[in-house]
């Protein structure tokens, strides 16, 4: 199985970290936050990997280079302008092939076990299979709801709901399925159709799992990994406990 990891956004609300710095390289316990999923997905038997880059890419690329002191082969999709994450899947398409490919968000951070996805059979009849988490406070309203054969569902009223975790799996038919007028559009625009008929799966992850999309949350998962939290740029010093 192939992965692509999503990394051109532009990371507006971790400014002023990222006017020089692109989010993926910014750091966890003095690692940058790509590396922890390359070094997952490594471990997870995934080898081929594709990862999109737009603002500061060069700096990501730089870094990574060509993937093999990690263990695995990366391919890039540069992207101009940002095309958000159904349209920087669309894009990378060629490099990805024909199979189920695995995706995952540059900005979140987790101890799922990615093995669960690479390892299991995928029929025919799925589109995508998303990992939803419990509701992190910053989002507390959830994305989606489970159905009783475990498909992913738009909530209505008094359902317990879901958020997405940036984890997935995708079939690449459902790209050639939809059509925009413009290059740059949000992977749930992709996905609404096969959630309206039932054909996209999920499960629910209670580990740990962090959208690191804000300064607060950047420090507070530094504070969780290493006792304590030091952000490059700012004098803030946060102790645990």
């Amino acid at each position: 199985m192939k992965a692509m990891i999503l990394a051109a956004g532009f990371g507006e609300r971790l400014r002023p970290l990222t006017n020089d710095t692109p989010k993926p390289l910014l750091k966890i316990a003095n690692k940058p936050l790509i590396q922890y999923h390359i070094e997952r997905l490594a471990a997870a038997g995934v080898r081929d990997l594709v990862i999109n880059t737009s603002w500061l890419g060069d700096q990501i690329e730089s870094f990574l280079g060509d993937g093999s002191r990690f263990g695995v082969d990366i391919k890039w999709s540069r992207e101009s302008d940002p095309l958000e994450t159904g349209g920087g899947i669309r894009r990378a398409l060629p490099l990805l092939g024909g199979e189920p490919f695995l995706v995952v968000n540059g900005d979140v951070w987790t101890d799922y076990p990615l093995q669960n996805l690479v390892q299991r059979e995928w029929t025919e009849e799925m589109d995508a299979h998303l990992v939803l988490v419990p509701n992190p406070a910053h989002h507390p309203n959830g994305d989606f709801v489970l159905d009783s054969q475990q498909c992913v569902r738009y909530p209505t009223e008094d359902q317990a709901t879901f958020t997405f975790s940036g984890i997935s799996v995708m079939r690449p038919e459902i790209f050639a399925m939809y059509s925009s007028a413009s290059e740059r559009f949000p992977i749930r625009e992709v996905l609404a159709g096969g959630i309206r008929d039932g054909y996209v799966s999920g499960e629910v992850f209670t580990g740990t799992w962090w959208d690191v999309g804000t300064l607060e949350r950047l420090e507070a998962l530094n504070t969780l990994v290493t006792g304590s939290a030091v952000v490059p740029g700012k004098k803030t010093l946060l102790k645990a406990g």
